[in-house]
């Protein structure tokens, strides 16, 4: 597990003295709006799954590199008392909780004549499910502070829709609908509720995506960016870690606190055609 620099991007601590939970956040897209909003200067909680050491080496990291506050807590989000726990540990612990990244999820791609149930439970648990419980319960907290920040990670998936993909697509397009709801109940409290959406993004997951689909289908790793992964955004380029990063940092600002309610593609166009 790395972290990587922030890409030349000139950081000001505009989160200074916020507290920001990040669902899924030991890796990935997660990892990288987590150290984002810590190079704003939020207090850091990180989610996820992993070998605690590496986890705890990226703790220290982002502590250390960006002088905040950053706790692990390693509660399951499939099960709906995790994810109540993940937020009230945070506010027992902070004090508050000022901006939720709801980011963990889970995929899987089967026929839907095939598709286990069980991967639909679980995925719909953990794409939309635990990103409801997290809210509810941190809803009441951020309308009595009068200021909330609330992101939710969907996909270019909760706007449009790919084969073979029923329970991912699904839950995506009802985190745009939660998405939706929660901002207007927040719109006249001061906390704004909106969604990411993007589409392939460069992570070490896809990074072994393109190897494991390579050797699968017998075809080049160009072949595989290019006419698997790819295809369907017309830029042909990846989305980046940092570029969610810089998003969140900006929707959780004092600059975004106009925004609310939008499902916002990072997708080089993908939901554009």
């Amino acid at each position: 597990m790395t972290i990587q620099p922030m890409a030349a991007l000139e950081q000001t601590r505009d989160l200074e003295g916020r507290v920001a939970v990040i669902t899924g956040s030991t890796s990935g897209i997660g990892l990288g709006i987590a150290q984002a909003l810590a190079a704003a200067g939020a207090s850091i909680v990180i989610n996820g799954l992993g070998d605690f050491d590496e986890i705890e080496m990226t703790r220290h990291k982002l502590a250390s590199e960006h002088q905040v506050e950053v706790s692990y807590d390693g509660a399951n989000l499939i099960e709906r008392r995790g994810a109540e726990r993940l937020v009230e540990n945070t506010i027992a612990t902070h004090g508050k909780l000022d901006i939720l990244v709801n980011n963990a999820g889970i995929q899987h791609v089967s026929p839907i004549e095939y598709f286990p149930p069980e991967k639909w439970d679980a995925i719909l648990a953990l794409n939309l499910s635990a990103a409801f419980h997290t809210t509810r319960v941190a809803f009441g907290a951020m309308k009595e502070a009068g200021w909330g920040r609330i992101i939710n990670v969907a996909s270019a998936h909760g706007l449009v829709a790919s084969p073979f993909k029923s329970a991912y697509v699904a839950a995506k397009h009802g985190v745009v609908g939660l998405t939706k709801t929660v901002a207007l109940e927040g719109a006249r409290h001061g906390v704004t509720c909106n969604a990411i959406c993007p589409g392939y993004v460069w992570t070490p997951l896809v990074e072994n995506q393109i190897e494991d689909t390579a050797k699968a289908r017998g075809i080049s790793r160009e072949e595989v960016i290019e006419n698997v992964l790819l295809a369907a955004q017309p830029s042909r380029k990846f989305a980046t870690v940092e570029e969610l990063g810089a998003l969140a940092v900006f929707l959780s600002s004092d600059a975004g606190k106009s925004i609310t309610g939008i499902a916002l593609p990072v997708d080089g166009g993908w939901v554009a055609q």
